[in-house]
């Protein structure tokens, strides 16, 4: 048996390693980003996280009924009026040329549903938050989750690599960054708990006033 005082350093190193690869290797590396959330998925400090999104009821329910987004007729979606989730949500993915995420694995525990879920409603956060998809989206989102899920070690050191690849390779981009970082840490404060929505009873309804509903202020980063 290993104390906690001999894994802790083993922990802390495999964390950093993990950052620094991440760091070095190219934005959008998802083979990088997989070991970093495997890394940094210690149960302590999810446990922290899923008793944080409890306190809300549709967080809670879903922890308990473990209600998956099923699966996503893109086509079928974009038939819908032009003004509503499901008809933004299939363009997005016609526009960026992507592919709904699908978790692969069981899902038989809190943790489990908790890494499904939002793997597969990140796209949904995307649109709803309207955050690109472009590098300065994706830090703007990653605060937006920070904000929302609490005890957010994947998060923050994804964001965290950010401000490291900036300093290193283009100190230029700092500002835009910062902006990304505070207005999606903002907009995540504000608005009410996403997690556990069950977005597909919302496809036909419009996006303003799904966001409305979960008060989402949009801000523009200059």
């Amino acid at each position: 048996m290993h104390s906690l005082a001999q894994l802790e350093p083993t922990w802390h190193s495999s964390a950093l390693e993990s950052i620094i690869n991440i760091v070095k290797a190219p934005d959008g590396d998802f083979e990088s980003v997989g070991n970093l959330a495997n890394t940094l998925s210690d149960l302590n400090s999810l446990q922290k996280t899923i008793d944080f999104l409890r306190s809300a009821p549709q967080a809670e329910q879903a922890f308990q009924k473990r209600p998956r987004l099923g699966e996503i007729d893109l086509e079928k979606l974009s038939r819908l009026p032009t003004n509503t989730l499901g008809y933004i949500y299939a363009e997005h993915f016609f526009k960026n040329n992507l592919n709904p995420l699908i978790p692969s694995g069981q899902v038989e525990n809190d943790y489990q549903f908790f890494r499904a879920h939002i793997t597969e409603t990140h796209d949904i956060w995307h649109i709803i938050t309207g955050c690109d998809t472009n590098i300065v989206g994706e830090i703007q989102l990653e605060a937006f989750y920070v904000a929302q899920l609490h005890f957010s070690r994947f998060w923050l050191a994804l964001l965290a690599k950010n401000l490291v690849k900036a300093s290193i390779y283009d100190i230029e981009v700092s500002t835009k960054y910062m902006d990304a970082i505070t207005q999606g840490w903002l907009m995540g404060k504000q608005a009410l708990p996403l997690f556990g929505t069950k977005w597909n009873l919302l496809w036909s309804k419009p996006l303003e006033d799904v966001r409305t509903s979960f008060n989402i202020i949009l801000s523009e980063i200059s």
